[in-house]
């Protein structure tokens, strides 16, 4: 089968990609069909996120195991893209390049029969030009998120003077 996926860049303006791509390919192979269909080297480390109907972030999906002693985290290459994206679960997030944390909204669009002749991953459509630097983010918490996590004390991140740091500090 061939998934038709529309990658949107988290930006006020429109920008996207439409991809088509085998079912059975793996999200290193989506992630390369993606770095390039936006322009990018492709040299910067990236990461897709499974989410749920309101875009939030869930289990994480690198391109390398960066960790010292090698751990449980999923690997693009080990994973197929319809083991994560489905009818049931058509959303994910995917990061590229952590320094500048280009984010994008990935989306299941439609599942159709595959063509005899034709090459996949391919690029059905492209709408909006990618800025230059990927666009600020906005980094706040909901009303009351704050107050659940450290009480309703306002004075809480005022008193950091009295939290003895350079004490206990090794």
């Amino acid at each position: 089968m061939i998934y038709k996926i529309r990658i949107i860049l988290d930006a006020e303006e429109d920008i996207f990609r439409d991809i088509e791509i085998e079912d059975n390919n793996t999200l290193e192979d989506f992630h390369n069909a993606i770095t390039q269909a936006f322009g990018f080297e492709g040299s910067e480390m990236a990461s897709f996120y499974t989410c749920d109907e309101e875009w939030n972030q869930d289990e994480e999906i690198a391109l390398f195991d960066m960790s010292e002693n090698g751990s449980d985290i999923r690997l693009m290459n080990e994973t197929s893209l319809d083991d994560v994206l489905t009818e049931q679960t058509p959303k994910m997030i995917y990061v590229y390049d952590f320094f500048s944390m280009w984010t994008f909204f990935v989306e299941l669009a439609d599942i159709a029969e595959k063509e005899d002749g034709r090459i996949y991953p391919s690029l059905l459509f492209s709408f909006g030009e990618l800025p230059d630097a990927p666009p600020e983010k906005n980094f706040e918490a909901e009303e009351g998120e704050l107050e659940d996590n450290f009480g309703d004390d306002d004075d809480f991140l005022d008193s950091y003077d009295d939290m003895d740091f350079d004490e206990n500090w090794n």
